[in-house]
């Protein structure tokens, strides 16, 4: 029995047959360390367009909230630059999209004191560490201003304060077949929840720029090893707008979810048709939908919210600019 086979086996003995799109929301563009040598946020071309401390509005965030809960997507993780917003500007976002979802929410936004875990408590289910790679030396070449560290202890800390905990790991790095056994063990010692594994992709301007992003079947297996070493964890997979037609593979090596498709700016498009195809095909359709809009009343939505009036108003804007080209590219499609 392949890998593939056998982790597809393993996932239906835990897990229903649905799966579902993880949905990233992003808070910021910009980040204060900046150093990750695979990471687009290295790149001087983003340093340049995106000024130091660059935010999203409230709006544009509690929008993405919106869309996310009337689409049927799960929001994987509240993510992007690390050290850009003080930590009660973050709190307060995160309390309006808790409203807003009427759940809590994950985060992976870098590393946090006792003190602040404490008080996110009560909005945040889980806490995301960006490990990337757990090879250590190849870690520290890579991203030498983010080291494993820190991450390990609040991961330990967090399980300590009763948070679910998760990584994120990047295929395509430099890793070796036998780093599995690396990862297998950070997965024990720090009684992980969840994991989301990411193909490599090369970015212009980044030591990658020249490279390619690791083949599926490579991908997949490592997906495919770590369901089988652990039955019961949660498997997020990554996939692009160039990669979208490897989900149901992905799926099938037992991922839970898969995140990263840009689906608000592809909503309704053909690769969107074609991951929604892909699972039903893996037998493990897609909760939600990345191809029809609801018939709602977006602005009622808006207004049902225990937000300040021009805040509300804000996010009606955005949410008619959001809406006007999702519904754009279901019409070309039409």
């Amino acid at each position: 029995m392949s890998f593939i086979e056998q982790a597809n086996k393993t996932y239906l003995e835990n897990f229903p047959k649905e799966s579902y799109y993880g949905r990233c929301i992003f808070l910021s563009w910009y980040c204060e360390k900046g150093t990750c040598k695979f990471c687009f946020r290295s790149t001087i071309h983003h340093k340049v367009k995106h000024a130091q401390n660059a935010k999203r509005s409230m709006a544009s965030i509690l929008v993405e909230a919106i869309l996310a809960k009337k689409l049927g997507w799960n929001i994987e993780f509240l993510t992007g630059g690390y050290g850009i917003y003080p930590f009660d500007e973050l709190l307060k976002i995160i309390q309006n999209i808790n409203q807003i979802l009427k759940n809590k929410v994950w985060i992976n936004l870098g590393s946090f004191t006792e003190e602040e875990l404490k008080q996110l408590k009560p909005y945040v289910e889980g806490i995301c560490a960006s490990i990337e790679t757990v090879d250590e030396k190849l870690h520290d070449e890579l991203c030498p201003d983010k080291p494993i560290e820190p991450y390990s202890d609040m991961l330990k800390l967090a399980d300590k304060l009763g948070f679910k905990k998760s990584i994120t790991i990047v295929i395509g790095l430099g890793e070796k077949q036998k780093d599995f056994e690396l990862l297998k063990d950070f997965i024990k010692e720090h009684k992980l929840d969840r994991i989301t594994f990411y193909a490599l992709k090369p970015v212009s301007g980044t030591i990658f720029e020249n490279k390619q992003g690791p083949e599926t079947e490579y991908y997949a297996d490592w997906i495919a090893k770590t369901r089988i070493a652990f039955p019961k964890i949660e498997i997020i997979a990554g996939t692009t707008a160039r990669r979208y037609k490897e989900a149901g593979i992905l799926l099938k090596a037992g991922a839970n979810a898969i995140t990263k498709f840009p689906a608000t700016k592809l909503f309704g498009t053909k690769q969107a048709e074609t991951i929604e195809h892909e699972a039903k095909k893996a037998e493990r359709p897609l909760n939600g939908t990345l191809t029809e809009l609801p018939n709602i009343d977006w602005n009622k939505e808006v207004d049902s919210l225990d937000l300040n009036t021009e805040l509300k108003e804000q996010i009606k804007e955005k949410l008619k600019q959001y809406i006007k080209t999702m519904e754009k590219n279901i019409n070309r499609i039409e």
